[in-house]
């Protein structure tokens, strides 16, 4: 096979410089859970496969130009398949997740993800899946994990680690980037149309950044999540009757824990902010996503999600051209310096309180098989390690929802930080309790 052409995109090598820039980046966190014991040599083989090709089997190696455009290279990930030894009862199953997500990964020197096993008191297993959000998001990490368990990890024709001399680096590099400048001068206009569109968001937005926090606690902290399983037939049953649609019903689940959790405007309105799936056939992206955003009202959303149903519509339909906006300023990445990036954290994230709500929907049958048999349950989450409450409290806190969908089952992660509350997985528990019950849903939570 020929080899590709192996610049990461844009979109890419901006998540890698705010890596970068603030020291921590999101993980995506995927977890299977088994009620009878797990085949080993399946795992082995899951986990070969994942590093042999796909969208995980490779790593970024920067340009030698400070300015330059980094690309992807072969790697085969961490050597081999981490099995936990003992047992662990299921109730400290949270426990080892979390312990998981601080096993480091990193997109440049490696390794990209990391997978474990840990099986559990009374005969089954756990397997944990973590990636860095930089070299895949949700879906094509699922896309990773299908191929690699049908035994048929693309092949995307990437080089070896250091293929290229300094060299000829350099003199590729660099007639790269001299292509690269009339693309420049466009961002130019591009990002300032954006910043007089956008003024006063990012006038609030730096006002935030420089205000004083509350606690000055500079130790990382573990922002507790609760995971929800509902019947799939309630579910839609529910949404119908409101109304609305599964991802309506998903939306408006995340406005009522926000309400519960405090997590509200001034206006009393809930900011839900959608990433949106624009990965194409062949896509090699690691992000292919764009986003939405919708204020809800969490009051209308109980008894009525026509509403909501019509904004989201509405703010779905003008994505595509939402996304080629806010693409037009990611030709100047490579020239952002790392402190302007620790200053545009807050304004990337939006001003106020927003909600993550990440659908990823239904996966194909064989993501849910990484041992080669089908597991009896699965949740995914995004997670950041290295989050202190001073960061947290700089961004306005943290609430972020991530839906999966099985034949059967609705299973909804919750992850919540505010500044000021307890902040403990009870507690977060009971909110989410509370949420499902003014929607009419029962479920369990874990």
């Amino acid at each position: 096979m020929a080899v590709a052409d192996n610049t990461i995109d844009l979109g890419d090598q901006a998540s890698f410089t705010g890596l970068r820039a603030l020291g921590r980046g999101p993980l995506i966190q995927y977890t299977w859970i088994y009620e009878h014991p797990i085949d080993l040599d399946g795992l082995r083989r899951l986990h070969r496969n994942l590093g042999s090709g796909g969208l995980l089997g490779r790593r970024i190696e920067r340009s030698p130009l400070p300015f330059g455009r980094h690309r992807w290279v072969r790697s085969t990930g961490p050597l081999g398949l981490d099995i936990a030894t003992g047992t662990r009862p299921v109730t400290e199953l949270n426990d080892w997740v979390n312990e998981r997500a601080y096993i480091p990964v990193d997109p440049e020197h490696g390794p990209p993800w990391h997978l474990g096993v840990q099986q559990l008191e009374g005969g089954g297993a756990a397997v944990s899946l973590v990636v860095s959000h930089t070299v895949g998001d949700g879906l094509a990490i699922a896309e990773a994990v299908a191929d690699a368990v049908n035994g048929e990890p693309r092949d995307l024709g990437y080089p070896i680690p250091a293929s290229r001399t300094r060299r000829e680096a350099l003199r590729e590099d660099l007639r790269q980037t001299v292509r690269s400048v009339p693309s420049w001068f466009k961002a130019v206009v591009g990002a300032a149309k954006i910043a007089r569109d956008q003024k006063g968001d990012l006038a609030a937005s730096a006002k935030s950044v420089t205000a004083a926090v509350s606690s000055g606690i500079a130790t990382p902290v573990t922002p507790p999540f609760v995971t929800i399983h509902i019947d799939i037939d309630e579910w839609h049953q529910r949404a119908k009757a409101l109304g609305g649609t599964s991802n309506v019903l998903f939306a408006a689940l995340g406005a009522r824990v926000g309400q519960v959790v405090g997590r509200l405007g001034d206006d009393g309105r809930a900011m839900l902010s959608f990433p949106v799936n624009i990965r194409t056939e062949g896509d090699t992206r690691g992000n292919a996503l764009s986003t939405i955003t919708v204020m809800a009202d969490p009051e209308k959303v109980s008894t009525d999600l026509s509403e909501l149903r019509g904004d989201i519509k509405h703010e779905l339909a003008g994505v595509d051209e939402w996304t080629r906006m806010m693409l037009t300023p990611l030709p100047l990445t490579p020239l952002v310096p790392k402190f302007a990036v620790r200053r545009l954290e807050k304004m990337v994230l939006k001003v106020g309180k927003p909600i993550g709500c990440s659908n990823l929907g239904l996966f194909p049958p064989a993501f849910n098989r990484p041992d080669g048999t089908d597991a009896d349950n699965f949740h995914a989450r995004l997670v950041e390690p290295g989050l202190t409450p001073v960061d947290l409290e700089r961004l306005n806190g943290h609430l972020f929802l991530v839906l999966c969908q099985t034949p059967t089952s609705m299973i909804v992660t919750v992850t919540a930080w505010e500044p000021g509350e307890t902040n403990t997985k009870a507690a977060l528990a009971d909110s989410t309790r509370k949420a499902l019950a003014e929607l009419g849903l029962t479920g369990t939570v874990d």
